[in-house]
């Protein structure tokens, strides 16, 4: 931020407001992009336990809470650090890691009792485990935020790993491996859009908006993260942070 503010001000005056305009419509466009993450991330829950509803079968609770883990509350757990869409705009950071933990354990709940009613219901009816694409990335996604949740648990305690990691790197080793199990969740979630149970219980053109609704979370997470975390990186160690 200091060094854009630094190449900003050695602008030739009659460029300094067309570049504040510019960064004024950029930074309106992603609080637009941001804000509307959270309404698509809840229109498709909805979705899903519209398709579900009545929960007359075990499996039918599966995509519910796998959606509920991955679309809704793991999303919302990134957007409390967003600067163009935090719910919670005046709280402190230390409330927001609290707000990010809690929604973030409780998402890895949700995601655990999916994949375990997934078990139970092949287990049932004798069909093979993650035999598909989507079983596959699935299982990857679920064991991927259990390992996430666990180093993550680490900076809650930052003096245990002081003498082996700083904890600045800690925080962007854990943000940039957030950025790879979301984009790996929302690989998975693609996938789950073209299972024989979605095709069969799908309206139409509805499955576009479900494919862009997943695209458009994966990029605002995307963005969200590289602009917190990738201008850091770029610095000398003794800038950083």
């Amino acid at each position: 931020m200091e060094a854009d503010e630094t190449a900003d001000a050695a602008k030739p005056d009659h460029l300094k407001p067309i570049l504040k305009g510019k960064k004024g419509c950029l930074q309106r466009l992603c609080a637009f992009f941001s804000m509307a993450a959270h309404i698509l991330a809840i229109l498709f829950v909805s979705y899903m336990i519209y398709l579900a509803w009545p929960f007359s079968s075990l499996f039918s609770w599966h995509p519910v809470l796998m959606s509920i883990a991955f679309v809704f509350l793991m999303t919302e757990a990134i957007l409390f650090f967003s600067p163009d869409s935090n719910l919670v705009p005046k709280a402190s950071r230390k409330t927001k890691l609290t707000y990010h933990w809690i929604i973030n354990t409780t998402a890895l709940l949700c995601a655990l009792a999916g994949l375990a009613i997934m078990v139970i219901n092949k287990e049932r009816y004798g069909k093979s485990h993650f035999t598909s694409w989507h079983g596959l990335c699935g299982v990857c996604t679920v064991a991927y935020t259990c390992l996430q949740a666990t180093a993550g648990s680490t900076l809650m305690f930052p003096k245990l790993t002081a003498s082996l990691v700083k904890l600045a790197d800690l925080k962007l080793y854990h943000a940039t491996s957030g950025l790879v199990l979301f984009t790996l969740a929302c690989t998975t979630l693609v996938l789950g859009l073209f299972t024989d149970w979605f095709w069969n219980t799908a309206h139409g053109s509805v499955w576009y908006f479900c494919i862009a609704t997943v695209a458009w979370l994966s990029l605002v997470i995307m963005n969200q993260i590289t602009q917190a975390y990738l201008p850091k990186s770029f610095k000398k160690p003794s800038q950083q942070y």
